[in-house]
């Protein structure tokens, strides 16, 4: 028999999602890879500091921890800080685990069949960084991503590194293979063992503006000669380099105006021949903030499995080498990050409308759930389920989203209310935001909130255009976007125009800041690690984004012209055109928004008597990792809402809103 749900405003329902729920009992699930019948991920845990394990799934199914003490007797963190966002931080072939310690940046190699289950140091500790591995165990060597920070500046480049511990007592061991690009990364070896292929780009671009695809042949001591540039170059970002098993090579690249998948015949006899595999206004790959993409493999030597995007929903499926032909397995999972293969099945990392991240099997057409990122499981009715929206901006452009109610099996708001709105702004700002299920969206609608997250300009997984359509503009149009996304709702009638939030973390703190400046939809916001000075994060930013400020405002931030426009859109200088609350959000070890952005800015803005709160999280970065600091965030900003909206505060201790 039916209940009656109980009657209560908006954004005061009780709800089972919990800050505590949200940052203890939950893994990042990331970096999935296959190794014959073995699988490995890597999980990254809150309540362990942070700290990344790799776990490992044998055949029988017996899941473990597999990386012992390194020799200092530290716990393995699998981690790297290339390009400060890191990304693939192990590689693992015929039982052969190489992997990155983030506590001393050193590369340490285990044998897990073999006798001692002890962990080789690979490189010295002398603060070099490594990621991007791909390992040659007929020469002994593994390629690598090395990145330097020397007093003459940072050098990026693609090195050998060997496998015996040699050049973990002697530096010079490691031999520099690609050296004089800006970047460089995605190493990968032909099945054959004789050509090496990897990416590179140079400033002033970003991997997803343009970049090349490099081939060269190897030695017998893994020298690479005879390089040649297959594709890339100026407006061409080419992603994701690949060899098949039969040694043809495939890659990603837009240049048609979408990141299709492309395939290189005939490179062994000097003859190549390159061919578009199914070319269609899809998006089969990502931005590449974080380097190891891994979004298709090879089923067979016939078959590629791999994730595409429409309209910002991820679908997975099958190309056939041979014509092209693609087939879409409705497996009911979205793809949300690597696609690895081996022997007939496929394992990825994967989310649905009722289910978080997992690491799933398919095989024969059935899925597997190897590991859920909660083992908290959610009622699918309790689930608020995103609703794919778009609407037009004041300039005409279409932009898209996702909707979620607010919902509860057990509460509905009264009648003639409407609910709180709070906007999600991702950050990237070429990252895009998905439809899977996430408790931090699930925390607001559950306590009665409505939530958008927008798909703002310059969001991946709609062609290059709607990518670039933000460049010249950060600050603008995306600030456009967002606050039509606010009117597009308020016009349907379903949420409370005088109660609305916008929230964002990096660069979605920084168009979060915009929104409250130029736009009056907004009651109040809060920007967690963002961008608030461009001048000062132009001059202190790490080497990766050294111009992109450049390109998303479309200056040269060296001229006085440019550094004028930098302050135009700067929110420190803009503090007083909007009195709407703010929270402040912050890391003190942050390497890419330092501290002293959200300080100066905090400081100015109580100068001018505005209603203002900063949190500080010791020993954090760009973004939470510790259980406690995440826990502490999430109750902040409830809190914060609810003083903002007139709602009976929970915890009125934890934010002080000064001025």
């Amino acid at each position: 028999m039916a209940t009656s749900r109980v009657i209560a405003p908006y954004g005061t329902w009780p709800s089972a999602i919990t800050p505590e729920l949200i940052s203890g009992r939950n893994v990042q699930l990331s970096q999935v890879r296959v190794d014959g019948a073995d699988t490995y991920w890597v999980e990254g845990r809150a309540t362990q500091g942070g700290r990344q394990v790799l776990l490992h799934r044998r055949s029988d199914g017996i899941t473990q921890e597999i990386l012992p003490m390194t020799p200092e007797n530290e716990l393995v963190d699998v981690r790297t800080r290339v390009h400060e966002y890191g990304g693939k931080a192990y590689a693992v072939a015929e039982g052969v685990v190489v992997v990155s310690h983030g506590g001393d940046g050193r590369v340490y190699k285990l044998e897990p069949a073999g006798a001692r289950r002890t962990l080789v140091p690979l490189t010295p500790a002398i603060g070099h960084r490594y990621a991007d591995f791909t390992i040659d165990t007929v020469r002994g060597l593994v390629y690598a991503v090395r990145e330097r920070h020397t007093p003459e500046g940072v050098i990026n480049d693609l090195v050998a590194i060997p496998l015996d511990g040699s050049a973990g007592r002697e530096a010079d061991e490691i031999r520099v293979i690609v050296s004089g690009p800006d970047f460089v990364a995605a190493p990968d070896l032909n099945p054959a063992g004789t050509m090496l292929s990897w990416m590179e780009w140079d400033h002033p671009h970003m991997p997803w503006n343009s970049s090349r695809l490099c081939v060269a042949n190897l030695d017998f001591e893994g020298h690479a000669v005879d390089k040649q540039v297959i594709c890339g170059g100026e407006n061409c970002s080419v992603v994701e380099p690949r060899w098949s098993p039969g040694g043809d090579l495939v890659y990603v690249c837009d240049q048609t105006g979408y990141w299709n998948l492309y395939r290189v015949e005939g490179l062994a006899d000097g003859k190549p021949r390159v061919r578009p595999l199914h070319p269609a206004d899809r998006t089969f790959s990502v931005a590449m903030w974080i380097i190891g993409l891994h979004t298709y493999d090879f089923l067979d030597e016939d078959h590629i499995v791999c994730s595409w995007a429409v309209d910002g929903i991820w679908h997975l499926g099958s190309i056939r080498l041979a014509n092209g032909e693609c087939e879409e397995w409705p497996i009911g999972w979205q793809p949300s990050g690597n696609v690895a293969t081996s022997a007939g099945r496929v394992v990825l990392l994967a989310e649905n409308d009722t289910h978080r991240p997992a690491v799933i099997e398919v095989s024969g057409g059935d899925v597997t759930v190897l590991r859920r990122s909660s083992d908290e499981r959610m009622d699918d009715q309790d689930v608020s389920v995103a609703k794919e929206i778009s609407w037009e901006a004041g300039d005409g452009q279409t932009v898209y989203g996702f909707y979620y109610a607010p919902h509860s099996t057990t509460h509905q708001g009264p009648e003639g209310e409407l609910p709180p709105l709070v906007v999600s702004v991702h950050s990237g700002p070429t990252a895009a935001a998905r439809s899977g299920l996430d408790l931090r969206v699930q925390f607001w609608t559950s306590r009665g909130f409505a939530v958008l997250d927008v798909n703002y300009r310059g969001s991946t997984a709609y062609g290059r255009a709607y990518r670039e359509a933000l460049d010249g503009l950060w600050g603008i149009a995306e600030v456009e976007d967002i606050a039509s996304g606010v009117r597009y709702l308020t016009e349907q009638g379903l949420v409370d125009p005088e109660r609305v939030a916008v929230r964002g973390a990096s660069a979605g703190g920084y168009s979060a800041l915009r929104a409250v400046e130029r736009s009056d939809v907004f009651s109040a916001a809060t920007s967690a690690f963002g961008v608030t000075d461009l001048a000062g994060l132009r001059a202190e930013t790490h080497k990766f984004e050294r111009y992109y400020v450049d390109r998303l405002v479309g200056v040269d931030g060296s001229s006085p012209a440019g550094q004028a426009e930098l302050a135009r859109r700067s929110p420190l200088n803009n503090v007083g055109t909007n009195p709407a609350p703010l929270l402040l959000l912050q890391g003190d070890s942050d390497p890419v928004v330092p501290l002293k952005q959200a300080q100066q800015l905090y400081e100015a803005r109580l100068a001018a008597g505005l209603p203002t709160a900063l949190k500080i999280y010791e020993g954090e970065g760009h973004g939470l990792r510790l259980a406690t600091s995440i826990r502490d965030a999430i109750a902040t900003e409830l809190c914060f809402y609810q003083q903002v909206f007139g709602l009976p505060v929970e915890q009125p201790e934890l934010v002080n809103i000064s001025a």
